[in-house]
């Protein structure tokens, strides 16, 4: 995760940039801005993509381009639905950019750690959602525990890919010294956001699009 600019040739990054911006002009006519104007929404929006920023600032890593940290995209794409998400997490990637420095990789993180989780945590929840009963355990343990164990191994395994294509590491070296953590990082993910989500859906339901008490509770 955090790829470095320096890693990325650049007609690869000259076709992510492209791709962000096809994905961009999709966003921005499809997204929901509504939701937004109002205070309360607004100000869960923003107080949730900072405490998400908050996480990927405590991150450690092995060599350029291979650390880690937690991703959060689960917890938001159960909270505010994919395209609000993507936005949020757009905001985040943006910040750490800023931060370290690395524009020409930016196009990049947001697909690893944006749109690929967002993507797999949504699937799951609208598999279960088909799928399973309205119960709220359910919706604990497989949208939000599972989900979040699934979508970070996913950002590993996508994570690996990329650098192996565009000839950063090997693809041995990445197997043998930098996939098999995201066992870990999974298992750290799944229970932040089981255990986040599980407070939310108790106290702050209003907070959580896809969670409805009469479906999970009620019911």
């Amino acid at each position: 995760m955090n790829i470095v600019s320096d890693l990325i040739p650049y007609p690869v990054a000259i076709g992510l940039w492209l791709a962000l911006g096809l994905g961009v002009l999709w966003h921005v006519r499809n997204c929901p801005w509504y939701m937004l104007r109002d205070r309360d929404n607004l100000n869960v929006f923003l107080g949730a993509a900072v405490a998400v920023l908050a996480l990927w600032l405590i991150r450690t890593g092995i060599k350029p381009g291979l650390n880690f940290h937690l991703v959060g995209a689960t917890a938001l794409t159960l909270m505010f639905r994919p395209t609000h998400a993507l936005f949020a997490l757009a905001l985040v990637t943006a910040a750490t950019t800023l931060w370290d420095g690395e524009y020409k990789a930016y196009p990049a993180n947001v697909l690893i750690m944006g749109v690929v989780p967002v993507l797999v945590s949504w699937s799951i929840y609208r598999l279960v959602d088909r799928r399973l009963p309205n119960h709220m355990f359910v919706y604990i343990f497989l949208n939000a525990f599972f989900g979040a164990a699934a979508a970070v191994f996913t950002v590993g395994l996508a994570s690996t890919a990329l650098m192996a294509m565009i000839g950063a590491y090997t693809l041995d070296y990445l197997m043998r010294e930098y996939l098999p953590y995201y066992l870990l990082m999974a298992w750290s993910e799944a229970f932040a956001t089981g255990m986040v989500m599980t407070l939310l859906v108790v106290y702050r339901p209003q907070w959580v699009a896809t969670f409805d008490d009469r479906r999970y509770l009620q019911r």
